[in-house]
């Protein structure tokens, strides 16, 4: 991600949907990104983040999570996950 950029696509961080904060969010896709941290595995939160993700697709937005995990280890194929989305809407 360069410039908060993947293929020309702009995406802008922290930025407000509704009641919530996208990590990452690109309009032209509709797009947003979501990195979860440890406490994202926790039964009650994970009951938190799929009323979270329902109330932002309901705004015809796609929601895509990854751990923090990943993105620090295994960015090269977070990046190609993002890419593989691109490749699927455009």
């Amino acid at each position: 991600m360069k410039n908060n950029q993947v293929d020309g696509y702009k995406f802008r961080r922290q930025h407000p949907i509704n009641i919530y904060i996208a990590d990452f969010y690109c309009h032209k896709l509709k797009l947003v990104i979501e990195i979860d941290r440890a406490y994202h595995l926790a039964e009650e939160q994970q009951v938190l983040d799929k009323e979270r993700t329902a109330t932002i697709e309901f705004q015809g937005l796609q929601v895509i999570r990854f751990t923090n995990e990943e993105v620090l280890l295994k960015l090269p194929e977070v990046i190609n996950k993002i890419k593989e989305f691109i490749t699927s809407v455009s």
